[in-house]
């Protein structure tokens, strides 16, 4: 019978490197799987798998993400920075392959859309390409890049321009339903999962259980 077990920090930091980076992504559960989409300044367009979204407000609508200390090739933050615009777009169980496949360093300004087999969408006016494939696809205006010291990692913070979205998954209420776009999630660095949903509940209040709400 297995037993659990106390890892130290000690412990985690005497991991072999690529055993702690598995080890510790995989601790957060689930996370938000998007491929980011950008354009250089001369149209080669690039496209990233990022699984650090979060949410930060409605009010204006701004969206967040973690982005790895930038290298050489970084071709997806240099074109933030250049161009100011990115989409993030859903991954569906039909290609999932296909974007993880876009985590592979190709050489710079050689497009990850060719080479996965995506499609380029545009909006107009909108300087960054979308994935036609997709089900759910938002358009971002850079507005602030934290450094974050500890690590050389940046949080990215965009706000949301645009939103392609078949409206049959748009409940009456504003809630999107990840669930019937079809998106999938993933968990540590390599593993990818369909959702099922449990229920959506009430809002919570101190004298009143939440009970199960039925929104069309």
């Amino acid at each position: 019978m297995s037993q659990n077990k106390i890892y130290t920090y000690d412990a985690l930091m005497q991991m072999e490197k690529q055993y702690r980076a598995m080890f510790i992504n995989s601790l957060g559960g689930f996370k938000s799987l998007q491929l980011l989409g950008t354009i250089d300044e001369v149209g080669n367009t690039n496209l990233s798998v990022f699984s650090s979204i979060f949410h930060l407000g409605a009010n204006p609508p701004l969206v967040g993400m973690v982005a790895r200390p930038p290298g050489p090739q970084h071709d997806t933050l240099k074109n933030i920075k250049t161009t100011g615009f990115y989409t993030l777009n859903n991954v569906l169980a039909d290609f999932y392959k296909e974007a993880h496949q876009a985590s592979a360093r190709y050489p710079s300004g050689d497009s990850e859309f060719k080479h996965c087999g995506f499609t380029e969408g545009y909006v107009d006016g909108f300087k960054a390409p979308y994935i036609l494939e997709s089900s759910l696809s938002i358009g971002l205006e850079l507005k602030e890049i934290m450094p974050v010291t500890l690590n050389e990692t940046s949080i990215i913070i965009g706000e949301i321009k645009w939103v392609k979205v078949d409206e049959g998954f748009v409940s009456d209420d504003g809630f999107v339903d990840l669930e019937k776009a079809g998106s999938v999630t993933a968990s540590g660095l390599d593993s990818y999962h369909v959702t099922k949903k449990l229920a959506r509940l009430s809002y919570a209040k101190p004298e009143k259980f939440p009970e199960e709400l039925n929104v069309k």
